[in-house]
């Protein structure tokens, strides 16, 4: 039995967040009809400017379940089979005997064995994932950079391969996700990021969620301070970015109310059917790009073991900035944090992220929203 988190107790936990060094965070709490905005520390370290609760934020691969959402939408109106070969609506980018073993469930869950495109496009990431060997210069490099995704898939589907089709565990990979992309504009005939709009956002009734149209994010905002594991000190602001890097794995602008809903609708069976909601929360074990092993479904993923009780969401984080959407299968109990720093954490002496006070505070937070 889950007790309802008590608002004093929510203050002084993301209060403590911003104490043990992250320079800005804001959340929604809601539990029945029981609703907490709150907020802590600096939208603008050099100003002091607050963040604000309302605040709209780039929300990272919480984007993929938008993009998951528009394809399963296709999946129940027959324009896409779930377990048809990507090779049958995209022979030329995944091209020969890939494109017939890989199925489009494959890349929703990240069981493709595609690799991740980014340590390519980013040349001083290259090393990726060993950090140490890694360097920031090309996210200033990059700040205005116009990608071509079909050129980002490119790179992705040449690379060594990280996995065989449909081999476990899967290997998290925005390739994936920019070739759902690409198979939403085949099927669909306009691009992934007009249909996400019309067929997901608009019917979740999202007031504030949006791809962004160049590098600046519309309306209030939080600047957001990228460290790169202490490679960036100062943490420097990267809240203009133009975000064609990620496009629809992981683009979105919005809010910490709007993705709230967002999740709410989807769980209701209101965004796609119950059959789909199913096949979402199918999980399969997937290395995250921290190296971790996640329980990961189709562009959702649990904070529990799944089951009746579980939270269903997802995180996401870019340049700077990072959220957490979590939300009860049944709908009561959600949670969304967004915070305006990354990779704060400094590498020991084996390259590996230590931990810093903000991972347990968050932790704490989290406990807290989500079991009271």
């Amino acid at each position: 039995m889950r007790n309802s988190p008590d608002p004093a107790e929510l203050n002084a936990a993301i209060e403590k967040v911003h104490r043990a060094g992250m320079p800005g965070l804001f959340a929604e709490v809601r539990d029945g009809d029981q609703l907490w905005h709150g907020a802590a520390g600096a939208a603008d370290t050099a100003t002091g400017r607050p963040v604000t609760a309302g605040m709209r934020h780039r929300v990272g691969s919480v984007t993929k379940t938008f993009t998951a959402a528009a394809v399963l939408q296709q999946v129940e109106q027959g324009a896409i089979d779930l377990d048809g070969p990507i090779g049958r609506y995209l022979p030329g980018p995944v091209p020969g005997r890939r494109g017939a073993a890989i199925t489009v469930r494959m890349l929703l869950n990240h069981t493709s064995g595609l690799a991740e495109y980014l340590p390519y496009a980013y040349p001083s990431l290259k090393a990726f994932p060993v950090l140490a060997d890694t360097g920031p210069e090309s996210l200033d490099d990059n700040r205005f950079t116009r990608f071509d995704p079909a050129e980002l898939i490119e790179v992705g589907v040449t690379a060594p391969p990280v996995g065989t089709p449909g081999g476990s565990p899967g290997v998290y990979s925005n390739t994936n996700y920019l070739l759902l992309g690409e198979l939403l504009r085949q099927v669909t005939g306009t691009t992934a990021e007009r249909y996400i709009t019309r067929n997901v956002i608009d019917r979740a009734a999202l007031t504030a969620t949006a791809f962004p149209a160049g590098p600046h994010i519309e309306g209030p905002h939080a600047r957001l301070y990228e460290s790169w594991f202490g490679m960036i000190d100062p943490p420097r602001d990267y809240s203009v970015y133009d975000m064609s890097w990620v496009g629809p794995a992981a683009a979105l602008i919005s809010t910490v109310t709007d993705l709230n809903r967002f999740y709410r609708a989807l769980l209701a069976g209101e965004i796609v059917g119950h059959a789909s909601l199913a096949e979402m929360r199918r999980t399969v074990p997937v290395f995250s790009q921290e190296g971790k092993i996640i329980e990961y479904g189709l562009g959702l993923h649990p904070m529990d073991p799944p089951g009746p009780d579980a939270f269903w969401g997802h995180g996401g984080t870019v340049w700077g900035a990072g959220a957490l959407s979590m939300t009860r299968a049944d709908g009561e109990r959600q949670m969304t944090v967004a915070v305006n720093a990354q990779r704060w954490n400094r590498l020991d002496a084996t390259g590996r992220p230590r931990p810093h006070p903000i991972d347990a505070a968050l932790a704490d937070f989290y406990r807290l929203a989500l079991y009271g």
